[in-house]
């Protein structure tokens, strides 16, 4: 387990949280999956609740604000940065699309929702008393975060630039992925769809959760009404699938050597 309650390094994945028309529901969903207990805020957050683990922050989930209809729920990936006003506008410059524009949230720090120029939707985190997860690499928490995309190349261009990642190739067999680092630690993966995926399917962003056993809990997951969307299997990371929550979110579980039971 790494436990983090410094800033994360510019371009590190540093908070994920989803809007679900039920909370409740995935409350119980997720509790179930990965034993996460909650703390809910106040009526200033709306509400919105952070999973813990042994009282660390994990991610975060709400409900839609108002009468606004909330878009398919998926769950936003937030990067770290210092700025989040310079790296917004440095993201547009370079092609990326501005969502929601820097906006204050409380005491906590500065957020923004962006596309980048592949059309994958993520966030940026400009921390001030909330550095966004604290802890990685245990069951239930994330262990990586990984974009898909039909244009491989300009994705690791545009985020590479954005955060001054140095980009180490590991394609293969006909597989384009690339690894990038930052302060010389891989902070997050970029790949190709295959040519069989349909080019219609969007760009996005994936967070795999450490299991102890990816298929224990793949069984829980369609016992709480999610579903499989990759059978588990073996990998040289460890074993890996990918699965849908109750509401269609997308995530993936892995076992690594140091997470499996």
């Amino acid at each position: 387990m790494t436990i983090h309650l410094d800033p994360w390094p510019s371009g590190t994945p540093a908070w994920a949280d989803i809007t679900v028309p039920d909370l409740q529901l995935a409350r119980d969903f997720y509790g179930a999956l990965f034993g996460w207990e909650f703390e809910v805020g106040g009526p200033e957050t709306g509400g919105y609740t952070q999973a813990l683990i042994d009282g660390r922050r994990v991610v975060g989930l709400s409900e839609p604000l108002g009468d606004t209809p909330a878009p398919p729920p998926a769950w936003c990936l937030y990067l770290a940065t210092d700025d989040a006003e310079k790296t917004s506008q440095s993201a547009h410059e370079l092609g990326a699309q501005i969502v929601f524009p820097v906006m204050q949230v409380m005491s906590f720090g500065r957020m923004a929702i962006l596309t980048d120029p592949t059309g994958a939707v993520f966030g940026l985190w400009e921390p001030a008393t909330h550095n966004g997860w604290q802890v990685v690499d245990e069951p239930g928490a994330p262990a990586w975060s990984e974009l898909m995309t039909h244009d491989q190349p300009s994705a690791v261009t545009f985020y590479s630039t954005l955060f001054g990642f140095t980009v180490e190739d590991m394609s293969s067999g006909g597989f384009r992925y690339a690894s990038l680092h930052q302060e010389g630690v891989a902070a997050v993966g970029v790949g190709a769809y295959g040519e069989s995926v349909d080019r219609a399917v969007p760009a996005a962003w994936t967070i795999y959760f450490a299991a102890a056993d990816v298929d224990a809990s793949v069984a829980r997951v369609v016992e709480g009404g999610g579903a499989v969307v990759r059978a588990p299997e073996d990998t040289p990371y460890g074993r890996f699938a990918l699965v849908a929550g109750p509401f269609g979110e997308v995530f993936a579980l892995i076992a690594t050597e140091a997470t499996a039971a």
